[in-house]
């Protein structure tokens, strides 16, 4: 059997998060929203409105061009493209076409070592077609055997960003979604949750003899709506035309719609060309005119991208690329931790152990983004450096994290009004062992007739006796000199 290839190319639709539709006032997130509640004469279309359109719109559309290394055009146009179908009441949508706001660019894609047959990980570049401006059009969905719609997504402001043909498999389509998802959020400007629709995804699918550099007929997949489904979306019609060429029939230029419940792709319709569109210039729309002082303006708080934070917390705090990367999928937590590197000015290995261990946790189980923790930069480094200089030992500080959390007060005022401080009283700990022995006859002869490593259980009772106060590496020599 001959050994194919798949060409995967990606469009994006990519919602900003404006407080305000594209070309009118109404709300732009109205996810949670009765249906039909956040519309107005503009966006639904009626005779005699007029759009105007949102400047954070294109603020946002160049702060994604800059992050691609796309081309910003100084002059773009907004066009009409034409069709008919109960979510669009315009019966056309305000794209643009020839001129977009942004060409070309690119994307590094680290596709990670469990997603590479090689098992080694390597770096992927897709380059980027074009980034256009548009609006949404609405949504339709079939209730008590009608076709209902509503109009609340009409006119929400889109960024469709266009890939060329560089993905290859499956899992590459999936991490480019996920690479995405966490750049859009770095940038904020966007809140990218696919349950939400507000990232959402068409794979252009086609098969080809490996080694070859032919493009041959694709197809399009759409309804796809989380990452997961994409992957097996795109692996379903990779196993599908490869089993069509095999027969000896022709893959057709199909749209084809992923069933997430089913597992399964049905065909939608034929594919449409550019032509179908009958795309023209927007009258109600002059030219998009962005000018290098604008630019630099958008520009001017421009953020360290995450691949090159992630690079710089490897080379200048000396980090794993492991904890590198953790530290680096949500910018607030990356700041969280260099705030905290900064002020410690210890081992930034310790920090990042109890940012991934701990704290990170303790983010996911409230749901909190790090900024907004009662538990500061400032008061995790009071806490570490209770614990380096032994007034608590590692066990009190990890409780004291969610107390902390809790009650908004410092680490310290908490040691000292919890009574906290770490016992390294050798009289007293000593005191401790004895007892927990003369308690336990039946685990000390264990010990003592070879089986060494009750050692730490005996350490565990200590530590529990003294309600975790006691210095562990003292009641560890100690129990050792009593036990041997």
């Amino acid at each position: 059997m001959a050994e194919y290839e798949a060409v995967i190319g990606l469009e994006t639709h990519i919602q900003l998060n404006t407080k305000t539709k594209i070309f009118c006032a109404c709300k732009a997130d109205s996810w949670e929203d009765p249906p039909n509640t956040n519309i107005c004469p503009v966006c639904t279309g009626l005779p005699g409105v007029l759009p105007v359109l949102n400047r954070k719109v294109v603020e946002k559309a160049v702060l994604l061009a800059e992050a691609m290394g796309a081309e910003v055009q100084p002059v773009s146009h907004f066009d009409r493209k034409n069709y008919f179908y109960p979510d669009l009441p315009k019966g056309y949508q305000i794209s643009q076409f020839d001129i977009p706001v942004a060409i070309g660019g690119y994307f590094d894609l680290p596709i990670p070592e469990t997603a590479d047959p090689q098992g080694k990980g390597y770096i992927r570049k897709v380059r980027i077609h074009k980034l256009h401006i548009e609006e949404d059009a609405g949504k339709t969905k079939n209730a008590r055997n009608k076709r209902q719609v509503d109009f609340n997504r009409c006119g929400v402001p889109l960024v469709e960003m266009v890939t060329e043909p560089d993905l290859r498999t499956a899992d590459e389509a999936a991490q480019y979604l996920v690479r995405l998802r966490q750049l859009l959020r770095w940038l904020g400007i966007s809140e990218a949750d696919m349950e939400k629709g507000n990232l959402r995804c068409d794979g252009n699918v086609s098969i080809r003899l490996k080694g070859s550099n032919v493009l041959n007929v694709k197809t399009e997949i759409k309804n796809v709506n989380s990452i997961d489904s994409l992957r097996d979306a795109i692996r379903k019609e990779i196993d599908r035309q490869i089993r069509e060429v095999e027969a000896g029939n022709a893959i057709h230029a199909w749209t084809l719609e992923w069933d997430d419940d089913k597992g399964v792709l049905k065909k939608m319709r034929s594919k449409e060309t550019e032509a179908d569109y009958r795309y023209f210039r927007e009258p109600d729309l002059l030219p998009l005119k962005i000018s290098d002082e604008w630019k630099s303006e958008i520009l001017k708080s421009f953020p360290e991208l995450p691949l090159d934070r992630r690079q710089r917390f490897v080379d200048d705090y000396g980090l794993p690329m492991y904890d590198a990367d953790i530290l680096t999928l949500e910018r607030g937590l990356s700041e969280y931790f260099e705030a905290t590197a900064a002020m410690y000015k210890g081992d930034p290995k310790k920090v990042s152990n109890w940012l991934m261990n701990d704290v990170l946790r303790m983010i996911n189980e409230q749901k909190l983004t790090p900024m907004e923790m009662a538990l500061t930069p400032t008061f995790l480094v009071e806490l570490l450096k209770l614990v380096d200089v032994g007034t608590i030992n590692i066990t009190t500080g990890k409780s004291l994290l969610q107390v902390v959390q809790d009650s908004g007060k410092s680490p310290a005022g908490l040691v000292e009004e919890q009574g906290l401080v770490q016992v390294k009283d050798d009289a007293l700990i000593r005191e401790i062992c004895e007892k927990i022995m003369e308690e336990n006859p039946d685990e000390v002869e264990l010990y003592r007739g070879g089986k060494e490593t009750l050692i730490g259980w005996f350490v565990g009772q200590v530590m529990r006796a003294s309600r975790g106060k006691a210095d562990a590496k003292l009641a560890r020599e100690i129990l050792f000199e009593l036990l041997t």
